[in-house]
């Protein structure tokens, strides 16, 4: 998933975090990359076991589904509860606390007797991915501003770009050697030491004069506020819609390609990480076309393109035509375009809203996350088969390109400033 902040040109005065030793600014650094992967990890290492969960447990692919619905569930509540959370708090506490609860809740993941109590366990883990991402921008903004909060901001985005890439082939690894419960004892353990070196490393950046005491009632000021804004709606709608896209193939594509193609999960890995190289290519590609296009222009092109792409790849697969090869390469094109439109709807919804920034981000993190928690389950619903991938692909692009023209209406919002800079940050 993709998190776009923008952030402005050099300042005269040097930020916190320029002023920290520079061996100490490296490892701040470094665990806000763990953190922000935590995420990534958590969402994609159990990929290739979801077919081996569905006979181990004797259900349907719907409902081992579900599972992932719950992760995403829990991105989606805890960037709600836990951004509003660390302004009025400070960032250590909320940050260490959710990283504590994924800790405890992978380690239960391993001994889960029923896929009832699994998928309960992976609400919680979400809600400890959502902590350690949005505390981890926080502390960002906390330390760096202007031109060295863009250079962390892409320094993250290519750390975090990776993991998706990663997930799925440590996955695949650790099935080779264990059964699937084998990937939570691994995401146990990463989540015991990102919490030790989190401890360790990360002091408190939010002081207590800084901190927001506005409350409960301050919280749903602000949510008020954004909820009454037609045109942000539209985009972190159309932001979610893209998401849901994603997560179709995300939730159906492990059983697409091992069951329906036979692929070995290995193999499954590597082809889940071909699509995941081309949306994280398309990511960096934007920030190119941003130099000549506008980023309503370039949202707008992407969602047409890639609706156009979704269709192709529903005529192949209904007709079973070109195999393997014809599944995935415009998969892999649907995939691009998502990239493409995922940095630029955030990025135009959060220029809306500076004086909220942070409220804003929370609530388009939550409707990104919370419409592919309701996209990952279709998958299962109507057949796991590529027909029912292609059909929920297609439909979350046609509904993201009819929010776009008809509700945010992109030819009708002003130019960004050209001294903006916009930088994607992938969940």
């Amino acid at each position: 998933m993709a998190e776009t902040r923008t952030v402005t040109p050099p300042e005269a005065d040097p930020s916190p975090g320029e002023l920290l030793p520079s061996g100490r600014r490296f490892r701040i650094v470094l665990v806000l990359g763990f953190l922000t992967a935590l995420g990534p990890l958590t969402i994609d290492m159990y990929l290739p076991a979801l077919p081996t969960i569905t006979e181990d447990f004797g259900a349907t692919p719907a409902a081992v589904q579900l599972t992932l619905t719950g992760t995403l569930v829990g991105l989606a509540l805890g960037q709600l509860l836990i951004g509003p959370l660390s302004d009025a708090a400070g960032r250590r506490a909320p940050l260490l606390a959710g990283v504590g609860v994924h800790l405890i809740a992978s380690l239960l993941c391993v001994i889960a007797p029923n896929l009832a109590i699994l998928g309960s366990l992976r609400v919680l883990q979400g809600l400890g991915a959502a902590a350690a991402a949005v505390v981890a921008m926080a502390i960002v903004r906390d330390l760096f501003s202007g031109f060295a909060a863009a250079k962390l901001f892409s320094r993250l985005m290519l750390v975090v770009g990776v993991a998706p890439i990663l997930a799925p082939t440590i996955g695949g690894q650790t099935l080779q050697f264990t059964s699937w419960r084998g990937v939570f004892v691994v995401l146990t353990v990463a989540a015991a030491a990102i919490l030790a070196a989190t401890a360790i490393v990360l002091p408190e950046t939010l002081p207590s004069e800084r901190r927001r005491n506005g409350g409960i009632t301050g919280t749903v000021r602000d949510y008020g506020r954004l909820l009454t804004d037609r045109v942000y709606l539209g985009l972190i709608l159309v932001a979610g819609l893209a998401m849901a896209a994603l997560f179709a193939y995300v939730s159906g594509s492990s059983y697409v390609l091992q069951d329906g193609f036979g692929l070995s999960e290995q193999q499954f890995a590597y082809v889940f990480a071909g699509g995941a190289v081309g949306l994280i290519g398309a990511t960096q590609f934007n920030v190119r076309l941003l130099r000549r296009w506008t980023p309503q222009q370039i949202l707008a092109g992407s969602l047409v393109a890639g609706l156009g792409f979704g269709l192709v790849l529903l005529i192949l697969a209904a007709t079973k035509t070109g195999g393997l090869v014809g599944i995935l390469i415009p998969l892999w094109l649907v995939l691009a375009m998502v990239g493409l439109a995922m940095p630029n709807a955030p990025a135009l919804a959060l220029s809306r809203h500076g004086e909220a920034a942070g409220t804003a981000a929370a609530l388009l993190g939550a409707v990104q996350f919370g419409v592919g928690a309701l996209a990952a389950p279709l998958v299962g619903i109507l057949g796991v088969g590529a027909v029912a991938m292609a059909v929920v692909v297609f439909g979350g692009m046609l509904a993201a390109t009819l929010v776009c023209f008809l509700v945010v209406q992109p030819h009708r919002l002003p130019a960004e400033q050209p001294e903006t800079v916009v930088v994607a940050v992938a969940h």
